[in-house]
This record gives C-alpha cells, sequence and structure tokens, in this order.
C-alpha cells in the first residue's frame, strides 16, 4: 500500500489501476473501471508557485510538464499528449539540460502557476447567511450564539448579508445603522431578480438601465445600493450582533396540527438572486442554516398538516411523494442559476426531524458547498463544525473558489465523467465517451467552491482495440493524463495548479500478473462505493448488492489463482486480498442498506462519501478499530464481534461517529471509580487513552464527528455491534466468554468469503 500512498503524496491522485489495461477489451475485463480519485488542491509543502504564465501546446492545449520531450537545440518541446511540435517562446532562450525551467524537473509533476496578468478579484469573499426562525427559543438561542461566535472568526475585510425566514423572508438592511431596516417578501410567491431589485429600491438613485443583464457594479447597479445589504466585517460588527440579539422565533401562530410554515425556497432564492445582481462571478457563500422541514414555496418537502409524513426511502420507491420531484426541479434550477454566478450553497441542517437534505443535495453538491447534518444546534458536531469553516491556522478548511477543472489525456482514452462535487460546463470535445457517468460529457466543470480535501472520482473510457504488434507495443507504452484546475486562493489571486501523470499499459497474454502489481484495493473500494451510490440514486430498480456481488465474482474469476471447479484451492494475491472484505463492508454499510436511515441521512453520507479523499472514504466503508488493554498497548484489532472482550477498551472510528467502548469489567472499575484512587494510576491512564486518540481525530475532520461513549450490554453499544462482523450470532453454538453476540441473520464474512470461493471458481 505505501507505494501508492507515496504516489498520493506527490500528485493527490490514488488510482485503481496504475498498470492500465490498455485496450477495450482488457479493461473490460477488469470489472473496476479505470478511473482516479483526485485532490485538485491537496496541500504539499516542496510544490513551487511560478510568477509566470503557463506555456501550452498549441493543439491540445496541455501544459509544458515533465514528460515533455525536448530539443534543446532547435529549441522545440512535444507534447506528450497529441505529439504536437511546438517552438519555444522567445523568454525561454536559455535554456538547456543544466538550465531547466522548474516545469521540466521530473519531480515537479504537480505544479502552480501565479501569472502577474492575473490580477486579484475586487470583491472580497462574501458570506450571505440565511437563518431559519422557526425554532423552538432554545435552538434559536444555540444557533444565535454560534453565529455571533463565527461572525467573530470571519477575515475583516469579507463582505456579510444576513437574511432570516419563516413564513416570510426578511432581508436585512446591515447598512443602516440608526435602526434595522428590513425588506420582506411573501414566502409562498415567487420572486424574480428583476421584482428583487425594484421592490428593494435599487434604482431610486441610479436609474435602471434599458438593456442588458444587471450584474454588479460595472453593470448598472451603484456601489452604495450594494452596500446597504453587503458590509463589511469590520463594520457590521455591531449591526449585525443587534439584528441578531433581537431576533424573535417567528411569530406566526401555528396549530397543534400543523407544522410552521417555513418557507426555505424562497429565502433561498431571494439570496441567490441578491448575489446575483450584486457580485456575480466572486467568491460568495450562501449559508443556509436549517431546523426543520420546507413546508411552504416551491421546495416544499411535505405539506403543513401533521398527519401528513415526510418522505421515507419506502415512499420514495414507491413514487408516493408528492412534494419530491417539483422540489429537486426547483434546486436543480437554482443549482443552475448559482453555478452560471459561481456561487456556492453551504448546508447546517440541525433537527431532529428531516429537512429536505435529499431535495437539497444537487444544489449543494454542484456548487461544492459544505454540509454539515445534527440533531440540534447546541449539538459539538454543528458548534466544532461551524467554527472549522471560519478558523485559521494548521486546521483550516482551505476554503478556495470559482473553480473550473479540465482534463486532458492520451487519444486512448476517453472521458465518462466525474461523481463529486462539480457541475459540467458541457464543453464537449473529442475526448468526450459515450458513456456518461455522473456529470459527463465534457472535459471541463466548475468547481464553484473547493477546499484542500475536495476530492473529484474521475471515470475512464479506454477506447483503443486490440494490441497492434508487440514492436509497436515496447516504444509507446505510456498513456498520459493531464488535469488542470484554475481557481480562486483564499488570498484573493487566481491560480492554476496542473498535474500530468504517466501509467504503462499492458494487453494481451500475460498482462494479468502487471495488472495486478498495480492494483490499488483501497481506491477500487471507493470508486465502486460512489459507482454504487451514483447508481441507486440515478437508476430504477437497480439492485446494488447483485451489482457488487456480480463484480467481485468476475474479478476473482479473472485474478484469482484457482483450479476449476476446486474452491479450496482457490486464492487471491496479496494485492487483492482485502477487496472482498472492503465489498463485503460496503454492502452492508449505510451507502448501500438504507434501511433505518431516513432519505436526509443517506444524502448527506452519500455527500461526504462523493468529496473526501481515499483514506477517509475507506474509513466510512469499513469502520477501524483500535483495542486498549492492560496486556498490550494500543493495537488495530479485526472488525469483528470476537474483538469485545471485559476488559478491553475499544476505539471505533466510522469517520461519522467516533465510538470508545468499555468491556463490561472496565465499565465495573469505572462505577466504582478506581480511576480516581492513586493506587489504580495505570487504570486512570488506560481510560485517557482512547480519549486522546479521539480528540486528535475529531480535531482533524470535517464534518466533525459524534463522539459516543458507551459501555458493554448498554443501549448506545449499538454504535459499536451494527458495524462488527457477526461472526457470533444468537445462533451460533458456543459464545466466548466475556465477548458478546449479535442479534443478526445478515452473514458473517467466513460466509460470505466461502460462496464467493464457490462461485468465483465455476
Amino acid at each position: 500500500m505505501t507505494e501508492f500512498l507515496d504516489l498520493e503524496a506527490q500528485d493527490g491522485v490514488r488510482m485503481p489501476w496504475n498498470v492500465v489495461p490498455g485496450t477495450r477489451q482488457e479493461a473490460a475485463g477488469c470489472v473496476v473501471p479505470v478511473s482516479a480519485v483526485y485532490t485538485p488542491l491537496r496541500p504539499f509543502p516542496s510544490m513551487p508557485v511560478l510568477p509566470y504564465s503557463p506555456l501550452r501546446c498549441r493543439n491540445c492545449r496541455s501544459v509544458l510538464n515533465p514528460f515533455s520531450i525536448v530539443d534543446f537545440a532547435a529549441k522545440i518541446w512535444i507534447c506528450p499528449l497529441c505529439f504536437q511540435r511546438n517552438h519555444f517562446p522567445p523568454h525561454y532562450a536559455s535554456i538547456s539540460d543544466d538550465n531547466l525551467p522548474a516545469e521540466l524537473f521530473p519531480q515537479y509533476t504537480t505544479i502552480e502557476y501565479a501569472s502577474p496578468d492575473d490580477r486579484p478579484s475586487a470583491v472580497p469573499p462574501v458570506f450571505m447567511f440565511v437563518v431559519d426562525t422557526c425554532l423552538i427559543e432554545e435552538e434559536l438561542g444555540f444557533l444565535k450564539s454560534a453565529l455571533l461566535r463565527a461572525i467573530e472568526l470571519l477575515p475583516e475585510n469579507s463582505l456579510i448579508g444576513l437574511i432570516t425566514f419563516g413564513t416570510l423572508v426578511h432581508v436585512h438592511e446591515l447598512g443602516f445603522g440608526q435602526i434595522s431596516k428590513t425588506y420582506v417578501f411573501k414566502g409562498s410567491k415567487e420572486v424574480n431578480k428583476e421584482q428583487l431589485l425594484e421592490q428593494m429600491s435599487f434604482f431610486v438613485k441610479k436609474p435602471r438601465p434599458t438593456t442588458g443583464v444587471i450584474a454588479g457594479v460595472r453593470d448598472g447597479l451603484d456601489a452604495e445600493s450594494i452596500a446597504r445589504f453587503l458590509v463589511p466585517a469590520s463594520e457590521c460588527e455591531f449591526a449585525l450582533n443587534s439584528v441578531l440579539d433581537e431576533l424573535q422565533k417567528d411569530p406566526w401562530p401555528v396549530a397543534s396540527d400543523q407544522r410552521a410554515m417555513r418557507c426555505t425556497s424562497t429565502a433561498l432564492s431571494v439570496a441567490a438572486g441578491l448575489l446575483g445582481a450584486c457580485v456575480p462571478g466572486s467568491g460568495a457563500r450562501i449559508m443556509a442554516f436549517i431546523g426543520g422541514p420546507s413546508t411552504e414555496g416551491q421546495g416544499a418537502i411535505v405539506s403543513k398538516s401533521l398527519s401528513e409524513p415526510i418522505r421515507s426511502h419506502k415512499d420514495l420507491d414507491k413514487d408516493s411523494v408528492p412534494h419530491y420531484h417539483k422540489a429537486v426541479k426547483f434546486y436543480e434550477g437554482l443549482s443552475k442559476q448559482l453555478v452560471n454566478q459561481g456561487h456556492v450553497l453551504d448546508l447546517f441542517a440541525c433537527a431532529l426531524d428531516q429537512v429536505g437534505v435529499a431535495e437539497l443535495k444537487v444544489a449543494v453538491e454542484r456548487t461544492g458547498g459544505l454540509v454539515v447534518l445534527a440533531e440540534s444546534f447546541g449539538h459539538s458536531v454543528f458548534k466544532d463544525s461551524l467554527k472549522r469553516v471560519f478558523q485559521s491556522g494548521e486546521y483550516d478548511l482551505g476554503l478556495s473558489s470559482n473553480g473550473i477543472f479540465e482534463i486532458n489525456c492520451s487519444k486512448d482514452i476517453k472521458v465518462q465523467g466525474i461523481i463529486g462535487p462539480c457541475a459540467s460546463l458541457e464543453k464537449k470535445g473529442p475526448l468526450c465517451s459515450d458513456t456518461v457517468v455522473g456529470q459527463g460529457n465534457t472535459t471541463a466543470w466548475k468547481l464553484c467552491g473547493l477546499d484542500k480535501a475536495t476530492s473529484l472520482c474521475l471515470i475512464f473510457d479506454i477506447v483503443k482495440k486490440e494490441s497492434p504488434d508487440a514492436t509497436i507495443q515496447s516504444t509507446s507504452n505510456q498513456f498520459y493524463f493531464q488535469f488542470l484546475t484554475y481557481y480562486q486562493h483564499n488570498s484573493g489571486q487566481m491560480r492554476l495548479r496542473v498535474t500530468t501523470l504517466s501509467r504503462r499499459w499492458v494487453a494481451g497474454p500475460g498482462s494479468v500478473q502487471d495488472l495486478v502489481a498495480g492494483f490499488d484495493q483501497e481506491a477500487a473500494a471507493v470508486v465502486m462505493a460512489r459507482q454504487v451510490s451514483f447508481k441507486m440514486e440515478s437508476e430504477a430498480d437497480f439492485d446494488p448488492i447483485r451489482w457488487l456481488d456480480r463484480a467481485l465474482i468476475q474479478l476473482c474469476t479473472r485474478f484469482g489463482d484457482y483450479q476449476k471447479d476446486s474452491p479450496s484451492t482457490f486464492s487471491l494475491s496479496p494485492r487483492l486480498s482485502i477487496f472482498p472484505q472492503f465489498i463485503f463492508h460496503l454492502r452492508r454499510s449505510q451507502f448501500v442498506q438504507v434501511f433505518n436511515n431516513s432519505p436526509d441521512e443517506t444524502a448527506y453520507f452519500r455527500m461526504i462519501l462523493n468529496r473526501e479523499n481515499v483514506v477517509n472514504s475507506v474509513v466510512m466503508i469499513q469502520p477501524s478499530l483500535i483495542s486498549y488493554s492492560f496486556h498490550s498497548g494500543p493495537e488495530p484489532a479485526f472488525l469483528d464481534v470476537a474483538a469485545i472482550a471485559a476488559d478491553r477498551i475499544l476505539l471505533l472510528d466510522s469517520y461519522f461517529t467516533v465510538v470508545i467502548f468499555h468491556g463490561a469489567t472496565i465499565a465495573q472499575w469505572r462505577k466504582a471509580g478506581y480511576h480516581n484512587q492513586p493506587e489504580h494510576q495505570a487504570f486512570a491512564q488506560l481510560l485517557q487513552a482512547p480519549r486522546d486518540d479521539a480528540d486528535t481525530i475529531i480535531k482533524e475532520r470535517f464534518p466533525v464527528p459524534r463522539l459516543v461513549v458507551c459501555d458493554q450490554h448498554g443501549s448506545q453499544a449499538r454504535f459499536l455491534l451494527a458495524k462488527l462482523n457477526p461472526s457470533a450470532t444468537y445462533n451460533s453454538e458456543a459464545p466466548v466468554p466475556g465477548g458478546d453476540v449479535i442479534f443478526t441473520d445478515d452473514v458473517s464474512f467466513e460466509v460470505f468469503l466461502d460462496h464467493l470461493q464457490r462461485l468465483a471458481v465455476q
């Protein structure tokens, strides 16, 4: 595994196949697609930032890179992707073998350009807070204090706007300091951009332009009228604090058999319209804080009557969801508008009930927004996550904006699409495959918001026909990929990051060994997880378990060592041996098993899976388990019910929750207070060790995970038991003394492997 981590440390890329199947037929037999999980803004301490513009190939527009063939005498370079000969411009006249520009150094396959011609953005970062007021007093109090703390952390120069909503939408004029002044819109009525500007008296001093689009100071608005609603953080602290202090629960009366009238979609539409008119094309974020289901406007997810339950997975399967399709259609329109404006929608959903994350998913994901789901605005998951968004220092998120991502590759490869937080720019070209996965049919994507962790899953198609003569194969057996990310750095400066990869391809007999040697099983599991989640959402009557099982059987049949029809002879190379285990846990994970999760939770889990890197995604699929005891230091344990023992503490990290589980004896000693007695120092240290490790995990992660501390046989132990392999269940023969059993009819990993071997050798 280490060499794949080294490759990731150099370029931020993990590929399931690091030796690529060379022909279409080979690739089809490999089951896991030729793909890459790429983190465009992964920080590299040693990566240079070049203060000039990149040199591009005049045919395919790819950037000069270490794989280019250079003729120093004739001052010509040959593009490795399309073999075009290009002349160096005059300012490269002095280059030679000993005097290379940085972009030709072999170790700088990932490099960044900050061209002096690109002026930093004139508009500072913009934050538009959209705050739900249909909350109980206690929740509103938690939310107000969290917002006040967050505002203190904002950069001095950033612009802030505030919209509050309940039955009506209130746009606050923060720039009018003497008294608080708001513009009110009806929650059930659509408001377009023109009406919005008219009603908010944007054209009092400066008449409305007769033609063209109204967009910012440049096109038709005066700076004064914009400054009424978007005010620098350094100037509006007092006005904002007083508005938030006086913020009341939505005054509209709610009958006991009714839900509150909450017009989430109208408020978001007003926020998008206002930002689109005032600061189009700049790095602006709409941060929505929502505490319940939307019942008014185009994006309502349920009616006001409490007798109608909120949609469940069963309702979605049966298509008995009266509001769902209309709401999704509305948010698809909103996401298109936000992508055109270059703005991001972040969602903080805190409620015991569903709030409509499943409907909002499209707008958050296409704009690259952050999403946090918690039970309450007072919960540490929400409070700490919000603090992390604005925090600077070693754990900052590195928020960047206005990204455009492009792919270039060798002519035998085509791009099927990207599964991840981006939107297609519909730039069709010869590189587009006929098969479309995720955001496809394009070679350029918009990333309105991206951060250090944002990871895209790129899926490729090998279009090369049958292998030609062996002589040709040996001369040019490399495929090249180039990823270009043009983005606005959080300093306001525009940057271009270029990553160029080269991978060897193999075809024909004898290629199996090479393919296995370059197989990255973690990356493969993550690609399969993103694919299965995407298919579950986009294909009707899709059976995920069957699809995963068939893929695994085909892979084992092709790459396993066995004699036909003899399961006992079956074995897998160490490069593939953990893959069946990943698929076993993926089949049981919250991405595939939607039972016991609401559509909102499932949408949330999938949104996080689709934007995280391989290491974090593997933890979501197969959680890590560490065991602590008196006999040994902390050591990894198998994710199996056999790991439970009365005298052990277990630390489970399943990404969304971190569980500290005390065995029965440990729990008794703790309740007896032994850890407070000086002679039991060792016990106190044993209790503290998992706590310290859990804190380390929580500190580095976004969204902040939920911490659960529980005891064996306690009700919260379910958080651990649900993730363990059920090797001992209620109908096993003899349970382990001091151990535990799981009440389930799920098959254990041993049975699963047994069936896999039987089917693979047929």
